[in-house]
């Protein structure tokens, strides 16, 4: 894959002292987005999906490349060297992803690849484009419980340096619980796709179960597909998708994305992938005041989140 290939992936404007841009964040119908997916938001929300492309749709840092490689490895059979013919952003374009003039967007990628096709986005649900609903695409959502996924968007908002400058772990938490984050509220993303699950044949997944019964998981994930595998291939994805094994690789750990763009001595793309983690983080007060308010954005909601296995 080229440098300038890569670059492009990263979605960077460098300055000219090298230093790298972070975007801004733009409202979009109430959604923060950074502003150059809000520029071009109307070429994205046009966007006119095959009946055949498949959805992967997650907040950010809730198990989307887990997720990915699962359903890249399940649909070409277990084959560990096809799936790794490029980078995953290259293998299912990231539909949003908007770089500066001169670079490939997601959609340009969409445009070169033909169906069927696999997507990724962190939109919430009332901002996917309409196509995708109108034309019956399958849609696979991981949702992960809000303090780890608080935790794990914190620290990739430390190393990535195109995201907004996150600032002290003390004044994130208040953003991440007022929705001020890139791509909004987490509260409203998970309620939004729980919601539509049934209607619209979502497979709605939960980052806490694939981590506690990664084999069951991926079986459920091989049966919305479509799939029939033996054993002994799923045994080797639930294997190749192991936290460990994905880390060390180099077409999923996004080391292919240039040290400027995403910071990996900050913190790894790929840092824990754990439950509980949050228990690292949060000072008891901190608990407490973040467990008021989510009883309040949560109430009436039957999501059976777990916050440790």
């Amino acid at each position: 894959m080229s440098d300038k290939r890569v670059v492009a992936l990263s979605g960077s404007i460098q300055e000219a002292g090298g230093s790298i841009i972070r975007f801004p964040l733009i409202s979009v119908q109430g959604v923060p987005l950074r502003n150059h997916i809000a520029t071009n938001w109307d070429s994205i929300s046009a966007f006119e999906a095959h009946p055949s492309d498949l959805l992967i749709a997650t907040y950010p840092k809730a198990g989307t490349t887990w997720t990915q490689e699962i359903v890249d490895l399940l649909l070409n059979d277990g084959d560990q060297e096809v799936c790794r013919r490029a980078p995953i952003a290259v293998r299912m374009p990231f539909l949003e992803h908007f770089s500066p003039p001169h670079c490939p967007s997601g959609l340009e990628l969409l445009k070169g690849m033909p169906p069927p096709r696999v997507i990724k986005t962190h939109l919430p649900f009332q901002l996917v484009p309409q196509g995708f609903w109108k034309n019956k695409c399958k849609t696979i959502y991981v949702a992960r419980n809000a303090k780890d996924n608080l935790v794990s968007y914190f620290h990739f908002d430390r190393m990535n340096q195109t995201q907004p400058e996150p600032g002290p772990w003390d004044s994130y938490i208040p953003k991440f619980m007022e929705g001020k984050l890139a791509w909004g509220s987490w509260y409203d993303h998970v309620k939004g796709y729980w919601k539509e699950r049934e209607k619209n044949n979502i497979l709605y997944l939960f980052y806490e179960d694939m981590k506690e019964n990664p084999r069951r998981e991926v079986e459920r994930i091989m049966r919305y597909l479509g799939k029939s595998l033996p054993d002994d291939v799923i045994s080797r994805i639930v294997e190749l998708t192991s936290f460990k094994a994905m880390k060390e690789n180099p077409m999923v750990n996004y080391t292919f994305i240039p040290m400027p763009v995403f910071d990996q001595s900050i913190s790894p793309f790929m840092r824990k992938g754990e439950v509980g983690d949050w228990n690292n983080h949060f000072t008891q007060e901190q608990s407490r005041v973040f467990d008021e308010d989510y009883e309040i954005q949560m109430k009436g909601s039957n999501i059976p989140f777990r916050i440790n296995i």
